[in-house]
């Protein structure tokens, strides 16, 4: 895993003019946030040494360097899921990949469905805990200190205040931003009418197919962690009609403005 990491890091090193500060991870339709970028390097995951290939739609598998407005960043358009067939340890290896390039934060997006009825398709969801409910984790297997120790603490796995920030920002622009508790499920089938109501019982606000296992790693890898979802659909606890992916990334869109508004100011401050 560390011969894998670091042929990886150094290929990546030797492309891009400087070591990043701050990556983002965007979740589906949310990669208008790249645009914002003053690019200097692109790179596609299949031109990156041991680097897996996002197959979910919409996700463009790719890393962006640049800089949000004077932080040096690196933008992930396209993340990789457990659903994809990959293990967890692929799925996390860019988390992995990201702390030898130098990384210390780290900004988790996602679209996901909403489990309360005061959380509305386009609304931006902080996320103040999660629940892990793929059955898996990352970390099971030798763990090799250099990476991370070997109980980690999953305490308190999201910034306190990278969330305060953020919620400051919000009451500044006048726009919703809620907290909640995302539970990562495996998908790639989306959620039963009985398992909704379990998540609700269990105290999970949102339910997607991400995050939590880069979360998981990132706390590892000894990064400061910030999730945000987008609210993208209501659970069929609340409606009977079966949700598109279209439907999906068009409420993700809704978003865009409140996003962007969101992660240019958050440079200002982290």
């Amino acid at each position: 895993m560390i011969e894998k990491i670091n042929i990886t890091a150094d290929f990546i090193l030797n492309k891009i003019p400087f070591q990043p500060e701050i990556a983002l991870i965007l979740g589906t339709g949310l990669n208008s946030v790249a645009e914002m970028m003053q690019i200097s390097v692109v790179l596609d995951y299949a031109d990156v040494p041991n680097m897996p290939i996002s197959t979910a739609p919409s996700h463009q598998g790719r890393f962006v360097f640049g800089k949000l407005g004077d932080k040096k960043v690196v933008i992930m358009q396209g993340r990789l899921h457990y659903y994809e067939g990959y293990s967890m340890q692929d799925i996390t290896f860019p988390i992995r990949v990201l702390k030898a390039i130098g990384v210390k934060k780290l900004i988790i997006t996602n679209a996901a469905g909403s489990l309360r009825e005061h959380l509305q398709p386009g609304d931006l969801v902080l996320i103040k805990d999660h629940l892990n409910l793929t059955g898996d984790n990352p970390l099971i297997g030798k763990n090799n200190e250099k990476l991370g120790e070997r109980f980690p603490s999953m305490h308190e796995p999201y910034s306190k205040k990278m969330i305060e920030f953020s919620q400051k920002i919000a009451e500044k622009h006048n726009f919703k931003l809620e907290t909640g508790v995302y539970a990562g499920l495996t998908g790639p089938s989306l959620e039963t009418l009985a398992e909704c109501k379990m998540l609700q019982i269990l105290g999970a606000d949102l339910v997607g197919m991400s995050t939590v296992p880069e979360a998981i790693v990132a706390i590892h890898s000894q990064m400061e962690v910030l999730g945000i979802s987008v609210v993208t659909n209501l659970s069929n606890i609340f409606h009977s009609n079966p949700h598109t992916q279209e439907e999906i990334r068009a409420n993700a869109i809704k978003a865009r403005h409140n996003m962007e508004i969101l992660i240019t100011n958050l440079m200002k401050k982290i």
